[in-house]
């Protein structure tokens, strides 16, 4: 073996492209991994009920795929422009023998949240574990005058109503040595100035959760995090401007892919993790949080 310091992983060419938001994983260049041909599953969530918000595409579809492939049954959320990215999530769960629900679901509004968490109760009788992924973002490098009230309204409506409505819909049907996972980001603790009110959401995220850990904990009942940094999703080309030098900033020069996030998650749900709550897990790239 070579005593030389092993290379980062070389960064894939990202040709400038955009899509209308919500965006879709089949127009992307290049395709994102969600671990199709990559994770492998040893049982570690047997047989849990699982929900999962936004897991049509992206990071949601990763921690759909290793859920189902650690033993989970999984019900996920998607919007309905993005039902064949849907589909293919539901079909990646079946063919790791698990049970998949997909629910067209709008999470800025309670009364689909409420419609969502009867769903779940009505399929599984129980949520062993909640993910709370569904996000939005739209680049604004003009500045926060660029920011309209339309805008904000649906970044906040979706990356924290939502988030706060299905917490405390869900956590009556939680037992106890269930979880609730969120989706904070790097953006949350080092925030870009052209993503000022999407880092604003998922700073409050970190408190949140860091929050709801303390209220639930004597319940048996733990709330964690996940920090992403930049990663390859269709939301990327979907909201930002320029994608070529996306995640060119990170410690590896490159975005993650959306499986290099599923593995956190994955931790975080399982029986391992039965002492860690109130964590903000980092899986920036090397960015401090």
């Amino acid at each position: 073996m070579s005593d030389r310091p092993q290379q980062p992983h070389p960064r894939p060419e990202f040709p400038s492209q955009s899509q209308p938001t919500p965006g879709g994983t089949g127009e992307m260049s290049p395709r994102p991994d969600h671990g199709e041909d990559s994770y492998t599953g040893c049982g570690r969530l047997r047989d849990r009920r699982t929900v999962i918000t936004g897991g049509d595409s992206g990071i949601g579809r990763a921690v759909a795929l290793a859920f189902a492939r650690e033993g989970a049954d999984v019900l996920f959320t998607y919007l309905p422009e993005e039902e064949s990215d849907a589909e293919e999530t539901a079909r990646l769960v079946r063919d790791a023998g698990r049970r998949a629900v997909a629910v067209a679901c709008d999470v800025r509004e309670e009364t689909e949240c409420q419609r969502l968490t009867d769903h779940a109760i009505a399929e599984f009788g129980r949520v062993d574990v909640l993910v709370n992924n569904a996000a939005f973002q739209m680049s604004q490098p003009q500045g926060i005058e660029a920011i309209t009230t339309e805008q904000l309204d649906r970044v906040i409506r979706t990356n924290l109503y939502g988030m706060f409505w299905l917490c405390r819909m869900t956590l009556p049907h939680i037992p106890e040595g269930g979880s609730i996972i969120n989706t904070t980001s790097v953006q949350g603790f080092q925030p870009r100035p052209h993503l000022l009110d999407y880092a604003m959401t998922k700073g409050a995220i970190a408190t949140f959760t860091q929050g709801l850990a303390a209220q639930v904990a004597e319940r048996g009942i733990r709330v964690n995090a996940v920090a992403p940094g930049p990663v390859w999703t269709p939301l990327i080309p979907a909201t930002m401007p320029d994608t070529s030098k996306f995640g060119a900033n990170t410690a590896f020069g490159r975005p993650a892919q959306p499986a290099e996030m599923a593995p956190a998650y994955v931790f975080l749900a399982s029986p391992g993790a039965s002492f860690i709550t109130a964590e903000i897990v980092n899986a920036t790239g090397g960015a401090p949080l």
